[in-house]
């Protein structure tokens, strides 16, 4: 019967023993490996499958004997694993393997491409089940008949039949699979090691037992219709989740119902597997996708309003310039440009949320840092809110930005006191920690990190507003109180910088933000690692005279508004400016022009030829010509940094312009 069972599982199985030798499978092995039925029967070697797989190219070219030997070699010594494997018709198989007590392992196979035609699947077991049972029970009758001809046979029978057994329930208990019976009174009559763990229930306490019992009021809750179908003579699949160990889990089940020839339903098997590890696969997929398209919108926005920007900004600052005694003028110009700027800084944090923005990491003091913040944050929020902080042997250091470090961590203060509108406790604190299996929680990799935590007793958050809290956009706020971009642009620099970021919240029980990001040892051990170095950029631009004398500049970009904001600061740097709205233009003036000592050229451009390729051909044709490329795109300015060329990120004003034609074969920050 527990054959039979198995071989409704929408996973295929096999058992070998020490010997390496088949000792038990199932139809799905043979169907998700495409093996044929004769290759498979008790002890058929387990080399003869891999010779089989090696034959037909499963494991690329090769020997094929030295392909066999090499997986024969390493099935002698098996361990326990989880791996895929991608098979040549497109199908992705999940291999989990387990080693037994006794010597030899069992394998689990499942086709995570297809699981939504497991119903389909099971129909077809079950039929195949019946007849299974049917052949089993002639050979049992067979088996009956010889025993009673021989008291001797019946003894040798007897005794490997109570091997067999004790090897099955060996079996039965080592799969990864959760095995149980339930009659029609919704009582356990049998269940596997691993159903009785999985419910945290002793061994062999389950059978004799309530399902209710069991599996707790709020599993129940879910499945109780499945039951009730499963008692009706209906095959049911379905998932559901639970609390295990502290952490949401999630399961997937079939119930078998057993039915006699006159119709009665005498009770139903139950087989789960555990998906908690796919479903947070899924919901990772997911998550990332979304962001991804997030962030390449964030980048096309960010290319236009920065040309935007640098019109509005130049054209601003040109009349500041122009009309610098007029204090009319002045008083509303000023204002303009700082919230033209702002929109810069805006854009900066929107694309190191996308991850477009280069970010300027260095080792910052950690408590160091915490601690000046903490005084901005009490002289900042109500005096109802008190401030603490536990930064007792924070002495650490890490690799980030800190001017963005401080950004994210004032944004959490925020959130905090927008959250306790009646007063609260608001605790900032700061470790360094050791991650190893919770890091996945942060999506990072195992390691040292530096450890900040954030966290208040007010409101909370619903596990709805919790799922969607570091998504763009989104905000509980009432209008105009809040963007929903905080908590994003925190995440996709934290990302940015190697960590990762976790909330934790209930309703009424307040929320707690952890960041981890990668240690680092202090700058004053850094920079005595570099001591030696090159003389640094800075000092030698100091050295660097400026340039002028009226030298003639082509400027080329294919937007109108733009071109005459940087002809004026071309001009008021004493250049006499040329202009071309494309790089076919460009080349011809280049061809008809000998005076042309400089280029400032757009990397982004219509007509098939970009800023980049137009820097090419110039040298070409006129190597000591100086060129400067502008960008208000963050993927053409790292682009084209990989060069020894110059490049502008737009918006930028008339100094940044003149350093950079003034160093024209050096990077511009």
């Amino acid at each position: 019967m527990l054959q039979a069972g198995l071989d409704l599982l929408d996973q295929g199985l096999t058992v070998f023993d020490g010997d390496l030798r088949l000792v038990a499978w199932n139809r799905p092995f043979l169907r998700l490996l495409d093996f044929p039925d004769q290759l498979a029967h008790v002890g058929a070697p387990f080399e003869n499958f891999i010779r089989y797989n090696a034959a037909r190219g499963e494991y690329g070219p090769g020997d094929v004997d030295a392909l066999v030997a090499e997986r024969v070699a390493a099935a002698g010594h098996f361990a326990s694993h989880i791996s895929e494997r991608r098979r040549p018709d497109g199908r992705v198989l999940l291999l989990r393997g387990e080693p037994l007590p006794g010597g030899g392992f069992v394998t689990l196979y499942s086709d995570v491409t297809e699981q939504r035609y497991i119903e389909n699947l099971t129909e077809h077991q079950n039929i195949q089940l019946d007849e299974r049972v049917r052949r089993r029970t002639a050979q049992l009758e067979n088996a009956n008949a010889n025993l009673r001809r021989a008291s001797k046979e019946n003894e040798r029978i007897a005794g490997a039949l109570r091997r067999s057994e004790e090897r099955l329930r060996l079996i039965n208990d080592t799969v990864p699979i959760l095995i149980g019976y339930v009659d029609d009174k919704e009582v356990y009559q049998y269940a596997n090691k691993g159903y009785s763990d999985w419910y945290g229930h002793p061994e062999g306490a389950v059978t004799g037992r309530a399902v209710p019992d069991v599996i707790g009021p709020h599993v129940y809750g879910q499945v109780r219709d499945s039951v009730r179908k499963a008692l009706a003579g209906q095959q049911v699949t379905y998932e559901y989740q639970m609390e295990r160990r502290g952490q949401t889990v999630f399961a997937r089940s079939t119930l078998v119902p057993e039915i006699t020839a006159e119709g009665r339903t005498l009770g139903f098997f139950v087989f789960s597997h555990d998906i908690t590890e796919q479903k947070r696969m899924q919901a990772a997929l997911v998550q990332a996708q979304k962001m991804e398209a997030i962030g390449q919108l964030t980048g096309g926005l960010a290319h236009d309003f920065n040309n935007l920007l640098t019109v509005i900004i130049g054209n601003l600052a040109a009349l500041q310039d122009h009309r610098a005694d007029d204090p009319a003028v002045n008083e509303f110009v000023e204002p303009a440009l700082q919230s033209a700027r702002r929109g810069v800084q805006l854009i900066k944090r929107l694309l190191t949320f996308s991850r477009q923005q280069p970010l300027a990491p260095e080792a910052v003091d950690i408590g160091r840092l915490i601690g000046n913040l903490a005084r901005l944050v009490r002289r900042t929020l109500p005096e109802n809110i008190a401030v603490s902080t536990d930064l007792a042997g924070a002495d650490i250091h890490a690799l980030v930005d800190p001017g963005q470090l401080e950004s994210a961590l004032l944004n959490f203060a925020l959130n905090a006191r927008d959250a306790m509108p009646d007063g609260g406790q608001l605790h900032i604190a700061a470790r360094a920690v050791e991650l190893s299996s919770e890091a996945a929680g942060f999506d990072v990799l195992p390691g040292r990190y530096a450890l900040i935590e954030v966290a208040d007793n007010g409101c909370g958050m619903s596990p709805e507003t919790l799922a969607r809290a570091c998504e763009p956009f989104f905000t509980t706020k009432r209008l105009g109180l809040g963007s929903g971009l905080g908590l994003a642009m925190a995440h996709g620099f934290v990302r940015q910088s190697g960590g990762g970021l976790a909330l934790h919240s209930q309703p009424e029980q307040g929320t707690t933000v952890l960041v981890v990001l990668p240690l680092t040892r202090p700058e004053a051990d850094r920079e005595a690692d570099a001591e030696g170095a090159d003389e640094a950029p800075e000092a030698a631009e100091t050295a660097v005279s400026p340039a002028g004398g009226g030298e003639l500049v082509l400027l080329v970009d294919d937007d109108a508004s733009v071109r005459r904001v940087v002809r004026q600061q071309l001009v008021d740097l004493g250049h006499p400016v040329i202009e071309a709205e494309d790089a076919a233009q460009a080349l011809a003036m280049i061809d008809q022009i000998d005076d042309i000592a400089i280029v400032v050229s757009d990397i982004l451009m219509p007509g098939g030829m970009d800023g980049r390729q137009l820097a090419g051909e110039v040298r070409a044709r006129r190597p000591a010509t100086r060129i400067v490329l502008i960008s208000g795109y963050a993927d053409e300015a790292a682009a084209a940094t990989a060069s020894d060329l110059p490049v502008l990120a737009k918006p930028f004003d008339r100094q940044d312009l003149a350093r950079a034609l003034h160093h024209p074969h050096r990077e511009t920050p």
